[in-house]
């Protein structure tokens, strides 16, 4: 039988963070923050540095908390509740990335920055639109003591406001990571990308044959890692978003007469958003099983079938809540000024990370099939 187990700690993560957003993030401040062009908030990254969150997946050592990154989940379900614009996932997948595939040293110089505040980010896909990283065509060259990177990588989060990338390569025939210092990277190389989530910072990054040292590329290769780690925090932020679409739709269905009676007293509109709700709990419930998995540390090939489970399934069900949400406003819906389409849009960019419910179930096919 699945176990979905729900620690103290998580509880009360769970909590902190939703009253965070709900008075540091409101939904309804969020589109005049996008009107305004979406600048990166400095304050408050402070304040949730300050609350230790940055910390939560990285060793005490390092100068973090020392739990696991199943703990970062109830966190990230917040900020994907009410569409908080943060570079925290991005980050928080950075270290694990960090330590997968970096060196001692490389550890030790940028996890204590990273749970002290610094921004990561991983910048893996290219404009080929290939969900593999085994289709990467970025190129590291080795030139004598030094190594000189060359490609263009898309979606890169937070690429404006990150101090280091960790950008994918293919070096000597493998696909690898390599450290790269937002302060090496000109200006006229990051370009803002239009995206359909239009709370999400997202970049386009141009590397010109910049040299690096070869102190700069991770000796690890730990991908599978990374994937689990980016489906699961991507699945926890869905579950978080079911959520807050459902409040959008019940809040209307409770104001908007038809024919003297609230609308939310019809059954055609009782019964979609029942399965709404449905919806959440079914995911919620994937996505904290996945986290148990990995807080358990399970074998990798469970972890990665309860993580792509919980993708296709959150994802999808965020997709459904958001048309539906679109289609019960009515023509109003399909405004600007309906706050149902941002969370639409979040679906819409989150299903296709690291690929849509079909790809998931594709990967988890093969992988049951041959255990049978």
């Amino acid at each position: 039988m699945p176990v979905i187990a729900f620690s103290e700690e998580q509880s009360m993560l769970l909590d902190t963070a939703m009253d965070f957003c709900a008075k540091e993030a409101p939904v309804a401040g969020l589109r005049a923050s996008i009107q305004d062009g979406l600048e990166f908030n400095g304050a408050r990254w402070q304040a949730m540095t300050d609350l230790g969150w940055l910390g939560i997946g990285i060793p005490e050592q390092y100068g973090g908390l020392g739990m696991t990154l199943a703990d970062a989940v109830p966190v990230a379900e917040a900020l994907g509740r009410y569409l908080v614009p943060s570079p925290f996932v991005a980050t928080t997948i950075a270290a694990q990335a960090l330590m997968a595939c970096g060196s001692p040293e490389q550890q030790s110089q940028w996890l204590p920055r990273v749970a002290s505040g610094s921004i990561a980010s991983l910048a893996l896909w290219e404009p080929s639109g290939s969900w593999s990283l085994a289709d990467t065509e970025a190129a590291l060259t080795k030139t004598g003591d030094q190594l000189t990177l060359s490609g263009q990588k898309v979606f890169v989060e937070a690429a404006e406001e990150a101090t280091l990338l960790m950008v994918a390569a293919r070096f000597e025939g493998n696909v690898r990571l390599c450290l790269v210092e937002r302060a090496q990277i000109a200006e006229s190389a990051i370009q803002r990308e239009s995206v359909i989530d239009e709370t999400r910072r997202s970049f386009s990054v141009t590397f010109d044959h910049l040299v690096l040292d070869q102190a700069a590329l991770c000796p690890g290769l730990a991908f599978d890692v990374i994937e689990n780690a980016s489906l699961l925090l991507s699945s926890a932020e869905s579950s978080g978003g079911i959520a807050g679409v459902l409040g959008v739709v019940v809040d209307y269905l409770k104001t908007r007469k038809q024919f003297d009676r609230y609308i939310g007293a019809y059954q055609a509109l009782k019964h979609p958003t029942v399965d709404i709700l449905m919806g959440s709990e079914m995911a919620r419930a994937y996505v904290y099983h996945a986290a148990t998995e990995w807080a358990a540390g399970a074998e990798l090939e469970t972890i990665e079938n309860a993580v792509r489970m919980a993708k296709a399934c959150a994802t999808e069900q965020f997709a459904e809540a958001g048309d539906r949400a679109v289609q019960f406003h009515g023509g109003f819906g399909f405004t600007y000024d309906c706050d149902a389409q941002l969370y639409l849009r979040r679906a819409l960019w989150n299903q296709y990370q690291f690929g849509d419910e079909r790809y998931q179930r594709s990967r988890l096919a093969d992988v049951m099939l041959a255990a049978s």
